[in-house]
């Protein structure tokens, strides 16, 4: 028999209106009794937000998208949106829930995205974790995993405190975490972590130098795949080939350099890596629907 799914709603656990960030801890009761009113634990949902689990005591089963996984102290890793979960036969399972809305909290993803633990951890994984059987995923030892339990606690002290400036204090220590969680990804020596970090070391590399003139062969020796399997794990992550994603960061970079200096458009060109303004003007008209001059003149 099917197990009824529910949509866990980001209303219940931050208010969109303020800032869109929640910090709930959950705690294995005898009884199965909830942790907090919209504790969702051991029923089948998904999220409307992003989700960071951080587990910290004891262990359990995570059903995840029709396979079990099992999970342990020290397991953290990112529930997206749109996949559906929940955890059984947990014992002395604890768990903090770091819950987010991406879209609007105002993230710096570009310059995450420079962090090859990053894309491997948050790009990568979610959608490697089926195929990976879970192996994939961050392990911290004891040390590590206090200090992220400490992050977790100064920013469920500012949710609760809201005092002034608490949201760019949450911001703030949310980065924090991310940055530390990715730093350790890329120190991880698990098989399967390490294959994505290799396609997170291609990603870092655009993201770090984006006005190169970069080829494909130099991205498959940073990569140390063949070009097949490059082309579908950076597909995978991203939606598109490495060269397309280069070309839409470049514009990325343009539409801001459009908004906030008075460079000529040529000048944009070359500063963002095309050597022929035409061809950027082409690439910027379609990927925004509209010229680089026009797109200027909006903005003013």
């Amino acid at each position: 028999m099917s197990i009824k799914q529910v949509v866990a709603d980001g209303f219940h656990y931050f208010n969109p209106t303020e800032f869109p960030l929640g910090v709930c801890r959950v705690h294995t009761d005898p009884d199965h009794f909830p942790s907090h009113p919209h504790d969702l634990t051991e029923i089948k949902h998904c999220h409307d937000f992003c989700e960071l689990v951080v587990v910290t005591q004891g262990h359990a089963m995570h059903w995840l998208e029709g396979r079990d996984f099992p999970v342990t102290a020290g397991d953290v890793f990112l529930l997206q949106g749109n996949q559906s979960h929940y955890f059984h036969d947990r014992v002395n399972l604890s768990l903090i829930n770091v819950m987010y809305d991406p879209e609007q909290i105002g993230l710096p993803e570009n310059e995450l995205r420079k962090m090859p633990g990053y894309c491997a951890m948050f790009m990568l994984e979610p959608a490697y974790r089926r195929q990976h059987r879970f192996a994939s995923r961050l392990h911290l030892g004891r040390i590590p995993l206090a200090y992220a339990e400490q992050l977790a606690a100064e920013m469920e002290k500012e949710c609760a405190g809201k005092a002034a400036g608490y949201e760019v204090a949450l911001r703030a220590k949310l980065l924090e975490l991310l940055v530390y969680l990715s730093r350790a990804y890329s120190d991880s020596d698990a098989t399967e972590a390490r294959a994505l970090l290799r396609v997170g070391d291609v990603i870092g590399a655009l993201e770090n130098n984006f006005s190169k003139d970069w080829k494909l062969e130099e991205l498959l020796k940073i990569s140390h795949m063949s070009r097949s399997n490059l082309m579908r794990v950076f597909r995978k992550a991203t939606g598109q080939p490495p060269i397309e994603y280069l070309v839409r960061l470049r514009i990325q970079k343009a539409m801001d350099l459009l908004r906030n200096t008075d460079l000529s458009i040529t000048e944009i060109a070359l500063e963002i890596g095309f050597n022929d303004s035409n061809y950027f003007s082409r690439q910027f008209r379609k990927t925004t629907g509209m010229p680089p001059r026009a797109y200027r003149q909006m903005q003013k």
